[in-house]
């Protein structure tokens, strides 16, 4: 009897499986090697110290994550110099593996569900390395920018690097004095001075951010700063390298992001950060703009030629489309730019320089039949038309389409639903269509066919049988939009 019973005590237990590796990447259609799997990163604390003439960066990252499985090993993305990682206060080992990728062995090996406190100490000249055949950091006359999409992190510091798995952060950065250091979010203290000629500043993101959208930005800068109606707080700031012209051109833009966000607040639903504002990099270094979480960071480009409030209407509407919401895949870009690009149709119509219907109507008869906006599906525009013509124009014409459609109480029910539903989350393509079909009460599978996933001209049922329409007026808003976007595209 004691020989029965412990054999079917044996038998009745399920097998324990052995610890694995956490994976080297999420499986991203266009990027599968970009984040990592096996735990999900909470917080990170990144604490640095960076010398603009030298361009050496020094720095602790400590990781706060849960790991979801048990895990054995796992990845960070990472390219600096690494001296030692802590897991769980103890010394663990790490490898390079491929042009990213740093491999974690812990002394001990962690339990699913379980905390994971990664240490990473680390240095380098980050302008000198090179990941996925180029080098993101941007060094300027007066400092650096770390600013990118969709990679950036691996130049500055450790971490799981997909939007898929958002984080708070404090960023804390000691620089010359002299120069600012400028990151996401609020100051929980103002800057202080330190021994040895560097002064520290602090940057806290209360909201989940993701790796790509958390930016630093090293200069000598004017910073301005005033509250909302609200009483959040607004940080601009202005390289003092921009020439007076174009100075009066970018305040004359981003100053007004206050109003302009909470002209988008009556769009898209509350605005969903604790801070606001804007940055205007030095001429001649990064052309592009990028909605960097809270604070985008804009090419002085965009003001060479006076103000534009398009580009700020722009980056502004992707911390809904974008950072609040991101995209659970890179394939989904369109929900990030198309969307950002109709709301500067919306502030078109709303400034009388043109409705979304003429904007629509102008893009439809100019663009001819075998350019690239065609012969692109925008819900799968592959890696070389991740910011074309497509993604953006025709993205914000499929939404036009969906409006006309829907009608417009329908289509901003459609909107501000997204961005409550998904609110610090990810979403696919096919779970906005599915959304505007339950939202509408309509059968929209033919609009989305023919506008997201056909790479051809969709065939416009109003034109069907009619002759050919003289090409309409170009809207007053066009010049500044499509400066706006010939830039944008430089990502």
């Amino acid at each position: 009897m004691a020989a029965t019973a412990l054999t079917l005590g044996v038998t009745g237990v399920p097998a324990q499986a052995a610890p694995a590796p956490g994976g080297p990447g999420l499986g991203d259609t266009y990027f599968p090697d970009y984040g990592n799997s096996g735990y999900d990163v909470g917080h990170y604390d990144i604490r640095l110290r960076y010398t603009p003439s030298t361009d050496k960066l020094t720095g602790t990252t400590t990781i706060l994550a849960t790991a979801t499985q048990d895990l054995s090993r796992f990845n960070l993305d990472f390219v600096l110099d690494v001296s030692s990682i802590y897991v769980n206060n103890r010394p663990a080992t790490f490898a390079r593996e491929g042009d990213h990728e740093l491999v974690v062995t812990p002394a001990r090996t962690i339990a699913d569900g379980g905390a994971m406190t990664v240490v990473v100490q680390y240095s380098g000249v980050p302008s000198t390395k090179v990941a996925a055949g180029f080098t993101a950091w941007t060094r300027t006359p007066d400092g650096a920018l770390a600013i990118g999409e969709p990679e950036i992190a691996w130049w500055w510091f450790p971490s799981n690097d997909h939007p898929t798995d958002k984080a708070t952060f404090d960023v804390s950065v000691s620089v010359p004095t002299g120069v600012e250091a400028i990151s996401n979010g609020t100051m929980p203290r103002p800057p202080v001075q330190e021994t040895l000629g560097y002064t520290r500043w602090s940057w806290r993101s209360l909201k989940p951010q993701a790796t790509y959208l958390t930016f630093l930005t090293v200069g000598q800068y004017d910073i301005t700063q005033d509250t909302t109606a609200n009483g959040q707080t607004v940080y601009n700031a202005y390289s003092q390298l921009l020439s007076p012209e174009w100075r009066d051109g970018a305040q004359a833009s981003v100053e007004r992001t206050a109003e302009i966000t909470d002209w988008e607040s009556t769009l898209f639903g509350p605005w969903p950060f604790e801070a606001r504002g804007g940055v205007v990099m030095p001429p001649g270094t990064v052309s592009f703009a990028l909605e960097t979480q809270t604070r985008p960071n804009f090419g002085a480009s965009f003001f060479r030629r006076g103000a534009n409030t398009s580009v700020v209407v722009h980056e502004n509407a992707h911390q809904w489309f974008g950072d609040s919401v991101s995209v659970a895949d890179w394939q989904h870009i369109w929900l990030n730019e198309g969307f950002a690009s109709y709301a500067e149709w919306l502030w078109s119509e709303k400034n009388d320089e043109g409705t979304a219907q003429e904007i629509f109507d102008y893009l439809y008869a100019t663009y001819p039949d075998d350019a690239s906006i065609w012969t692109t599906a925008p819900a799968d525009p592959g890696v070389a038309e991740l910011f074309g013509d497509a993604v953006y124009d025709r993205g914000a014409m499929t939404l036009h389409q969906l409006r006309v459609a829907v009608g417009d109480d329908a289509f901003f029910e459609i909107l501000r639903t997204w961005t409550a539903e998904h609110r610090y989350g990810n979403g696919t393509t096919a779970e906005f269509t599915a959304l505007a079909e339950k939202i509408s009460g309509q059968d929209l599978a033919a609009l989305f066919q023919a506008w997201l996933y056909t790479p051809a001209k969709p065939v416009l049922a109003s034109a069907a049988g009619k002759a050919k329409k003289a090409t309409p007026a170009t809207p007053k808003s066009w010049a500044e939009i499509s400066q706006t976007h010939a830039l944008l595209h430089e990502h």
